[in-house]
């Protein structure tokens, strides 16, 4: 499955991928963000892999994510590995050249098992869930500006 998403943010691209950047930042914009830890190479580099793990109610999940491309301030690309998920989300940052930024991403999401049937089921809900996480980090840059 794969779709895109995209949101305008009232903020200069480079304060837009400063804050994108910064790990300690995710907290503000992903729900459920718990913490981060490197497992594999230099933190923030291409081909770097880092344990994420996210408690949703009572559900925990823990993910790995592999930087598959570091071309900022333009993009940044990783892959997400979870139980039975495997996603690929491109991040692209277009500064507008009036003092606001559009961020913009890519993804593809591959399914087995159980969240297979899921996906197929209800296949807008990644979609709006990646939208949501989009408008969050659009409302937390807001904020800091």
């Amino acid at each position: 499955m794969k779709y895109k998403n995209e949101v305008i943010i009232k903020a200069p691209r480079e304060k837009v991928v400063e804050l994108f950047d910064n790990p300690e930042n995710m907290k503000e914009w992903q729900p459920g963000f718990v913490s981060m830890e490197l497992i594999e190479g230099e933190l923030g580099k291409v081909g770097s892999k880092h344990k994420l793990h996210y408690k949703m109610g009572k559900r925990e999940i823990d993910m790995i994510e592999t930087i598959t491309k570091r071309d900022l301030p333009n993009s940044f690309s990783a892959t997400y590995e979870a139980k039975k998920v495997f996603n690929n989300i491109d991040n692209h940052f277009e500064d507008l050249g009036d003092g606001t930024t559009k961020y913009w991403t890519e993804n593809e999401f591959r399914l087995s098992g159980s969240m297979k049937l899921f996906g197929w089921i209800m296949p807008g809900a990644f979609k709006k869930q990646s939208q949501k996480y989009m408008n969050d980090f659009r409302d937390f840059v807001e904020r800091e500006v």
